[in-house]
């Protein structure tokens, strides 16, 4: 991660509260961006609490811009780059639609703005200048134990922002921590409510359980809280389906997941989910004939994966590539078999650098065969751009000149012509024209 914006966030954040204590008011850092610094962690983000009021803010930070008026959040900017999230003091109403509270209270008291927020290891306060840490509820002793715990009440923590379930999922994931005995059991009571969250909410959370770190131990505690079956039931539906053993010596394949998770290291969003989906596919085409087979897996789970991600409403491009992912992740055993033209196309898919290390992870979390890997490394350190790529010989306008009428003809004239040229059989306009007069004679 670029560690100067991070930088430059803090100095802001910093100014501000210097701004703040001079004008004779409380500011503090607070939340994540507490918790990482003394976790040794450089913060992505720094927000700032404070009890000036939301028109104060306004008033001392000329620019600002309020983001949330009702619960009293501004964000201050410099050079429209850089910018801290600055809040007023607050305790809060009580929540009926499971998101938001139906009313906040401006508060003086920094300890009962701990009071309202999720987790005691985000409910922490630092002066940034004196580096000095206010604990209102037992925060640092849940650092230091790598405990996740609810502030106050679990379950009305968690009744306030059902969504709360899964960041819990979340923060032990990435942190490495224990979900605490009391916050753990309220998950699984309230589990069944987290498909009240928007689709949009709890897509960005699984992502980010995905991405982050310690994907393979989320996924285990969205398994233990019941939550895993509630949002991803065709995930859940990996447990007991077995493999066949000379191909999948490791067992289920909720257990060859669960191995791929556990290799993922900073992998993209599209990557992170196509290992999740990759083999949605076998529950539904499960068969035992002379062994365990799915046959078709690959094209079912490429529909099964576009159906779950479009509920998510993740975006066109990430449900394109994460389809065409788990629709191809077969093909690598049959590469060193293809035709060169076959090869070329199959080498030329977008983002083929995700294929390949998609394959990758299959294959370590199985029977660790790497032959068809190491073919296709060494196929794209020797194929040049242009002869994965040529330039085309030939187009339809070309045709169009030459005297052909357009129509669906064209495609397979087109089609035979690049086939050729990626085969190396052809080289010229010449050859490609009379290769295509051919192709369409023989459809008239």
């Amino acid at each position: 991660m670029d560690q100067a914006p991070s930088t430059q966030r803090e100095e802001l954040a910093i100014e501000i509260i210097r701004i703040l204590w001079q004008r004779r008011f409380k500011a503090f850092l607070v939340g994540g961006c507490v918790r990482d610094r003394l976790l040794g962690v450089v913060p992505k983000d720094y927000d700032v609490s404070t009890d000036a009021g939301p028109s104060q803010l306004l008033e001392l930070f000329p620019g600002a811009q309020t983001v949330g008026a009702h619960f009293g959040v501004v964000l201050v900017r410099r050079d429209n780059d850089i910018q801290v999230e600055v809040s007023t003091f607050r305790s809060e109403g009580i929540y009926t639609d499971g998101r938001r509270p139906d009313e906040v209270y401006f508060e003086s008291d920094p300890a009962l703005d701990a009071q309202r927020r999720d987790f005691t290891i985000n409910g922490l306060f630092e002066d940034p200048i004196t580096r000095q840490v206010y604990d209102y509820v037992g925060g640092k002793a849940d650092l230091q134990a790598g405990v996740i715990r609810a502030i106050g009440n679990p379950e009305q923590r968690f009744a306030e922002d059902h969504l709360r379930m899964l960041r819990a999922v979340r923060f032990a994931a990435r942190l490495r921590f224990q979900i605490e005995d009391n916050t753990l059991r309220a998950i699984r009571k309230l589990a069944p409510q987290i498909c009240r969250i928007s689709a949009e909410r709890i897509r960005e959370e699984l992502t980010r359980i995905l991405t982050e770190g310690g994907a393979r131990y989320g996924f285990e505690l969205l398994d233990e809280t019941g939550l895993l079956s509630c949002l991803l039931p065709e995930v859940k539906a990996f447990q007991g389906v077995q493999q066949p053993p000379q191909y999948h010596p490791e067992g289920d394949v909720w257990t060859h997941i669960l191995m791929m998770l556990e290799q993922l290291r900073q992998p993209s969003r599209t990557l992170a989910w196509a290992v999740l989906l990759h083999d949605v596919g076998k529950p539904p085409t499960f068969r035992v004939a002379d062994r365990i087979r799915f046959d078709g897996h690959a094209e079912v789970g490429a529909i099964m994966a576009k159906k779950r991600l479009s509920q998510l409403k993740a975006s066109n491009e990430e449900i394109e590539q994460v389809t065409s992912l788990v629709a191809n992740h077969m093909r690598f055993k049959d590469v060193q078999q293809m035709r060169v033209s076959t090869l070329k196309r199959f080498l030329r898919l977008p983002h083929f650098d995700e294929h390949l290390e998609l394959h990758r992870l299959d294959c370590m979390a199985s029977n660790g065969y790497t032959e068809a890997y190491r073919f296709v490394k060494e196929q794209l350190n020797q194929l040049q751009e242009d002869e994965l790529r040529p330039p085309r010989l030939l187009t339809g306008d070309d045709l169009i000149k030459t005297g052909y009428r357009p129509g669906p003809q064209f495609g397979p004239a087109l089609e035979a012509v690049e086939t050729a040229q990626l085969e190396g059989e052809i080289r010229t306009r010449a050859e490609a024209l009379k290769l295509a007069q051919s192709v369409l004679e023989r459809k008239e």
